[in-house]
Formats: C-alpha cells, structure tokens, sequence
C-alpha cells in the first residue's frame, strides 16, 4: 500500500480541529515533502520522523514522501503530528498493517532515538477525539490530561511500542487518573480576619450571586486578605467545569489541581496581551487562566487604562476572542473580577491621615473609566479598625465567626435557588430576564430611582442594585425583593459616593 490516511487534530485556542495526515509514496528521486499549511514547527518533523524511524529499527524509504495535512486551510503548528506522520510512512510502506488506524487519533513529539515526548493542549484535543468516538494514543507524560476524559486512551513510551501494538505484538497500557496528585492546599480561613464585617458580608453576597467586587480603603485595611478568602468560600467546581479550566491550561505549562478554582493576580505592570491573551502564536491570558475562578488586581489605578478597559467586553461576554490574520481564536472567560485600591494617592480620603486636595484625588480616581467602575456590582470602603482592635484581638479568639466550610455551605444552596430558577447566577441576568426574575414592587422600584438619579448613576447601576438584591434575598430565601434588600444592596455603592462627594 503507497497511501495512508490517519487522524490527528490542530488547536485553535481551546478548540481541536479534525486533521487528516494522508502519506503517499510514489515514484520519483528521493524527497520529503510536507504540505498544508504546516508552520515551522510541524514541517521541523521530517528530521525528527526520519531519525525516529531508523532508530527504532525500521526502513525509511528512499523513494517520493508526500505528506498532506488536510484541510489545507487550516493552520498547523506545535510537534504532535510527528507520531502520526511516522506511524503513516511505516503503513503506506507496508511495515506495519494500516487496517487499525482508522479507529486511532495519535499524538506525540518524536525524539531523534524513537522516543515520544509530551504535548501541550492533550485535554482539548482527547476531548474532541472522544466526540468523534476515536482512541487517542498518546505520550505516557501526557497521562494526567487524557485520563480526564472518559474512554480508554492508550499511552506510549516510543514510536516502536506503537508499531508493536498495531502490530498485535503487545499491548499498549490505559491512561488512568493519579486523583492523589490532584490535592489542592487549604485555603485561609475568613474568620482570621479581624472586624471588617461589611466586607466579609459582601464577600459572601459575592461569592453567591458571581459578582465582580471592588475593595476601596487605606492601607492595611484587610483588602487583599479579604481577596484571598473569596475561593475558599465558593463551591468546588463541577465535572465540566473542572474540564473546562483544565483544557486553558493544558495550552500552557502551568497546572492546577483537580477541580481547584483558579485564583490569579497579576502585577499592575502586566500587558494587554498579558492579561487578555495574544501574542505571535496567540495564548490565553489571565483572564482565561482564571476561568471558572478569580482574577484579583491589587491596586487598580496602578494598571495602565487602556489594559484595564480591555477587561469590558470579557466582563460581559465571559469570552475573549484575539483575530490574526489566518485565524480568529476564542479562549473562555467566565472569570469574577475582585479589585482593590486605596481612595487617593495618599491612601487616605478624609481624616487627619489625608494629604491629598480633592483635585489630586479626583485625578487619580480618574485613572479607571467609568464604563469599568459601572461594572462591578458592588463596592465597598473597608474602614480602619477602631482603636484597641489589635491589642483586644490578640488576646481573644473570635469564636461566634463561622467556618469557611459553613459559608460555603450556604453560597451552594444560594446558588442552587438561583440555578433552578433561572439556570445562571445572578450576576448573568440580561436585562429582559431582570424583569422576569427580580420584579420590583411599584414603590420599591421609585424608591430606587430616586436613589440612582441622586448619585447620577447608570442604568448599568440600576441593573447591578437589582442584581445584588436579588442575591440578597436568595440568602434569606425570600421569594420577591423587599425593601430592606434594596437598602443593602445601595449601601455597597462605596464608589459612587465617594465620586459624588467630591463633587
């Protein structure tokens, strides 16, 4: 036979695209041609191939190699194509049988001994194999990625193991998952933080209605710490999604534990495509690391506008797609968004601690656009602690301050009352569905208009007050907004006060 067909798959962000890997051996002086829009990295395999093949005790044939990547207009890159294109030179020039290869997707980088090194982006690609009902045989270094995904897919040490199985010679061992591998360290307790109560309140009203939040208040206030305690307090994450994240990070060299959600804080110096994603060869950013997680940004006003104006569509769609000219890659982005800043340049805004004149800190507050701060759903001040706190919180435990374990609790039963309503948390309402879901009362609905025109707040902002009340009365389960539910959710519009006060 002087043809062979096999299947592989290309990557384009998270998602795998069918690649067929047809050989041909005809007549002709001895070449080796690779086609298909294959980039650098993948027409590098000839070498690889031919060495692989020699060593492990095979013929490379001296006569006209072609091999087609197909479809031809879709862009190839990294080395996993290597064991397929190998494995296809030894059927189409009758060395090993090619009537099982149809059943098989095979992956792999080729040393120059035989061996098979691993590769990135396994999840995705064994994931879209399984939907197309094929086995993947894989690096065994790959076990971790592809013992994810349900069906039984094969792992190898060398090109000469995967002749000798097509080969029925031996058989090739079934990736299984290392779960002891995948424990997560604990997370800080939120009770080790002293005072602070309305933070930790809208901490948890946070974590239950997936809202982004933004922590406002001088140094030393508790802001990061209270940032820190928000993934221990959310539910683990489900099956899907544990997937979901493990694919974004299988393109990376980065891991994480098993259904760990991801917790992510990048320096104020960090670029666009540092934070969105991009580059020659377009990789997911912070934002999509910290899919299904947080992404937390200490010291807001210290990032670059124009990065931080790039985060407004991610916030709304939870996706981020970057267009190149030969390709338009989307990575997920379902991220929650914390912030922390201090109030002025000074760190303080009022008291005898401020240094700054009004104009000084209107110029730094200036330095986030308005369309982000109408973004969060809630902001908070986090005042100084009162004098004695310390030395009183030193010498006492706080033994009425429930567990981490408890609030987690009841942040799942809050969000299953909302995933049965509506099927999303609240912070995922559209417009239309805020009217079907979170109906106000006549004179709730004036009382807070009258609010929103007195700070001169948005219809985003009457949006989000209606969410965070919607929240807060799925943690009383109370079935329609009240009073005393607007009244809270107003009283987390830190921001906006602080912006009319100066004024």
């Amino acid at each position: 036979m002087s043809l062979a067909i096999l299947h592989c798959r290309s990557l384009l962000g998270v998602q795998a695209s069918e690649v067929q890997v047809e050989i041909h051996i005809g007549r002709g002086l001895p070449a080796f041609n690779l086609v298909g829009l294959a980039e650098a990295s993948v027409k590098e395999a000839k070498e690889r191939v031919r060495s692989a093949i020699q060593n492990a005790h095979f013929e490379f044939p001296c006569q006209r190699l072609t091999v087609n990547l197909a479809p031809a207009d879709v862009p190839k890159h990294g080395g996993h194509f290597d064991l397929a294109i190998a494995i296809g030179i030894l059927a189409a020039s009758g060395q090993i049988p090619a009537k099982r290869l149809a059943q098989f997707e095979f992956y792999g980088e080729l040393a120059l001994s035989g061996e098979l090194r691993p590769c990135r982006g396994m999840l995705p690609m064994t994931m879209a194999s399984a939907k197309g009902q094929r086995q993947v045989i894989a690096p065994q270094d790959n076990q971790q990625d592809i013992a994810r995904v349900s069906g039984q897919h094969l792992l190898a040490h060398s090109l000469l193991e995967v002749c000798q199985f097509l080969q029925n010679q031996t058989k090739l061992p079934i990736a299984q998952s290392d779960n002891s591998a995948a424990a997560s360290k604990p997370s800080p307790e939120l009770s080790d933080i002293m005072g602070q109560h309305q933070g930790k309140r809208a901490l948890e009203i946070a974590a239950c209605g997936g809202h982004h939040f933004l922590l406002l208040g001088p140094p030393g206030t508790g802001k990061s710490m209270l940032a820190s305690r928000m993934i221990g307090i959310m539910p683990p994450l489900n099956e899907q999604q544990a997937l979901e994240t493990a694919c974004v990070y299988s393109l990376t060299e980065q891991v994480i534990p098993w259904q760990q959600r991801p917790f992510r804080q990048p320096h104020h110096s960090a670029s666009a495509a540092a934070l969105v994603g991009g580059g020659g060869k377009p990789k997911p950013g912070e934002i999509s690391l910290s899919h299904n997680g947080v992404l937390f940004l200490d010291e807001l006003p210290e990032f670059s506008r124009a990065v931080l104006d790039n985060l407004r569509e991610p916030m709304e769609n939870r996706s981020v797609t970057i267009a190149r000219a030969n390709a338009r890659l989307q990575f997920p982005a379902n991220f929650q968004l914390i912030a922390a800043m201090n109030p002025s340049p000074c760190g303080h805004a009022q008291g005898p601690q401020r240094r700054s004149t009004p104009e000084q800190i209107q110029r730094y507050l200036h330095k986030l656009s308005g369309p982000l701060l109408d973004r969060f759903d809630l902001t908070v001040m986090l005042p100084q602690l009162p004098a004695g706190s310390l030395s009183q919180g030193h010498r006492t435990s706080q033994p009425n301050e429930p567990s981490n374990q408890q609030i987690q609790a009841k942040v799942i039963q809050c969000q299953q009352i909302q995933q049965q309503r509506q099927g999303s948390l609240n912070a995922h309402l559209s417009a239309a569905s805020i009217k079907q879901m979170a109906p106000l009362q006549r004179q709730d609905a004036e009382f807070l208009e009258q609010a929103i025109c007195k700070l001169g707040l948005s219809i985003r902002a009457w949006h989000s007050i209606i969410k965070v009340a919607r929240t807060i009365a799925d943690m009383a389960h109370s079935p329609q907004i009240q009073r005393e539910h607007l009244t809270e959710a107003l009283n987390y519009r830190a921001m906006d006060r602080l912006l009319s006060s100066l004024q």
